[in-house]
């Protein structure tokens, strides 16, 4: 068996084409930055959520081919298109490698059609993203094997969106979280209503059971470790969100609150689409 390793890469924000979405004081959102995280062994890797332009997943896959190992796997933490859309870019230099999700993760992948790519991210991002369709592979409970190690996906149902998974390495104790944990980055809530953000606690607390001693979040500031503490920094956040809801009557007044909250998150354009979601007309919390 080889020992393993890791590193993480963060691409860093990414600005809108279209410019269509701004903050209330006109700014234009970008995108979180995304963490790209690679474990590796003496030949053969496994690349976890690769980014979803083409240009930023060459960036990633130029980081890879440093380390001079051949990725073998793809794995997909959950289904939202900024954690694998760039995949083709990857498949083109290693033409060998699976990309690999579990049946729930799949079954979001395989819904963002032409149609419905076309109606968000191609009209955010026009023209940035691989159009080259990415065929999934289930990987069950069993999960991948590098080089003699397991890598273990823990499904932990909902988070930021549904049928969400964690990685979990256990001979390096790290936990790739995808969307279950943020790291210094404003969350994207715009999917918790219904109990949602309960459901959201749970899954946290799956992470918190696996006692990782190093956990990388999918979203995150670059310059900030990866802890096991920003488990608990993402169910304050979550408890900020309840509480800041039940006094807040309008978008504006709880990005605000939340703001004012937590100033020292970065990306304010994924809450003020959530305070959008959340308490715009008719759309329940």
């Amino acid at each position: 068996m080889t020992a393993l390793q890791y590193d993480v890469f963060v691409t860093p924000a990414i600005a809108q084409s279209n410019g269509t979405l701004t903050l209330p004081n006109g700014d234009p959102m970008v995108w979180s930055p995304i963490a790209t995280t690679l474990i590796y062994g003496e030949h053969d890797a496994v690349l976890v959520d690769p980014p979803f332009t083409t240009d930023t997943t060459r960036d990633v896959l130029a980081w890879v081919e440093k380390t001079g190992r051949d990725i073998t796997e793809i794995y997909v933490t959950h289904g939202h298109g900024d954690h694998w859309l760039g995949a083709p870019v990857l498949l083109e230099r290693f033409p060998d490698a699976v990309v690999r999700a579990t049946a729930g993760t799949k079954v979001h992948m395989d819904a963002t059609t032409l149609e419905s790519r076309a109606e968000f991210w191609d009209a955010l991002f026009p023209g940035r993203i691989p159009t080259a369709p990415v065929t999934v592979q289930v990987v069950g409970k069993e999960g991948l094997s590098l080089e003699g190690n397991a890598l273990i996906p823990v499904e932990v149902g909902h988070s930021d969106s549904d049928d969400t998974t964690v990685l979990w390495v256990p001979s390096l104790k790290l936990a790739v979280t995808g969307d279950v944990v943020y790291n210094g980055t404003h969350l994207a809530i715009s999917e918790s209503a219904n109990g949602g953000r309960d459901a959201w606690r749970c899954a946290l607390d799956q992470v918190e059971a696996l006692g990782p001693e190093v956990v990388v979040a999918s979203h995150k500031d670059p310059a900030s470790p990866d802890s096991p503490a920003d488990i608990g920094r993402t169910r304050r956040y979550l408890d900020d969100v309840d509480r800041q809801l039940e006094s807040s009557t309008t978008p504006m007044e709880f990005f605000e609150k939340m703001t004012r909250l937590h100033p020292e998150r970065i990306n304010q354009g994924v809450l003020w689409f959530g305070a959008l979601a959340l308490l715009g007309d008719d759309v329940a919390q």
